[in-house]
């Protein structure tokens, strides 16, 4: 299915809010409480951003949480103040069971959820050396556990997701794929008929465990995604820290769609910390646009994606 083109191709800009990477001493623009991801959400999807991708986290102290209880204070909010497409992280955190990874979008059914495509080291331990004093005693204990930890995200714990989520509340996914195999998991996935449609394929670098952020490596991704899947995909790119914007640029240039937020990038420019996600719209806004290149609204996501709208969300 294609987007209707006007005066040129449409890119659909996902926001990430905050993310379960980032904490609070390290920017204080991190939207933490459920009023501050709403406020954040909402002026992000008035900048141009067609998808909101959502974690949550625990008030008190900003540690990233799981509670479905949570996540219900700030999504309709959010819902009704915008058209936006709301996607929900099942990938949570690396320390979090898949249970509790999946519980906040079983509760709420959204229209898309984020699905992380295979098990890897989800490494954040070098942020330790950049930072002497922290706010919370959390902060540096959950960095330095993901040197020993693994993110889960087995066969089994996916075809669960498909399952339940995808078949059973009739969510789509943002598939996540940090590395080339796991594009060929996509692929068996598809090929097994557990996955159908046309896919939304986010290719993710620069996470420490995962494929660099070169471009070498992004017409390399792309080039693997257009063998196995054809015409049957969307991509879209998405970059830690400073990769961000060079990275995303490069892919609205090769046909794809582009992802910020505070969740990849505290910065809007070199050395600058992002005030809000929708600066770093904003910007990509401003980049996309100079490119002769047209911003989806929600709606014309929601068509390429096959979404079922967001009447039919539990929230």
């Amino acid at each position: 299915m294609a987007l209707k083109k006007t005066n040129g191709r449409k890119v659909i800009i996902t926001c990430a809010v905050t993310g379960s990477v980032h904490t609070p001493t390290m920017s204080p623009y991190l939207p933490l409480t459920p009023d501050q991801i709403a406020s954040d959400a909402i002026a992000a999807a008035e900048a141009g951003a067609s998808i909101l991708h959502l974690h949550a986290r625990d008030p008190k102290d900003g540690r990233p949480s799981a509670d479905p209880k949570i996540f219900m204070q700030f999504l309709p909010r959010i819902k009704q103040s915008t058209d936006a497409v709301i996607n929900i992280s099942t990938g949570g955190s690396s320390l979090m069971t898949v249970e509790d990874r999946l519980a906040a979008a079983l509760r709420a059914k959204p229209e898309m959820s984020s699905f992380n495509m295979g098990s890897m080291n989800f490494a954040l331990f070098p942020a330790l050396d950049k930072q002497a004093e922290w706010k919370h005693d959390w902060e540096p204990k959950l960095l330095e556990a993901t040197r020993s930890s693994i993110f889960q995200n087995t066969f089994a714990d996916m075809e669960h997701t498909l399952s339940a989520l995808g078949e059973g509340c009739g969510t789509r996914f943002e598939f996540e794929c940090y590395d080339v195999g796991h594009l060929y998991s996509l692929a068996h996935l598809r090929d097994r008929g557990l996955v159908n449609g046309h896919m939304f394929v986010q290719f993710v670098f620069g996470v420490l465990g995962g494929i660099g952020a070169d471009p070498e490596n992004l017409t390399h991704m792309k080039r693997i995604a257009d063998k196995l899947f054809g015409d049957d995909y969307s991509f879209s790119v998405l970059a830690a820290g400073r990769h961000q914007m060079p990275m995303i640029t490069m892919a609205a240039a090769m046909g794809g769609n582009v992802r910020v937020g505070l969740e990849d990038s505290l910065y809007d420019g070199r050395g600058t910390l992002a005030k809000s996600n929708a600066d770093q719209v904003r910007r990509i806004r401003a980049v996309l646009e100079a490119l002769s290149l047209e911003i989806a609204t929600p709606g014309e996501a929601r068509e390429l994606l096959g979404l079922k709208g967001g009447d039919r969300v539990a929230f």
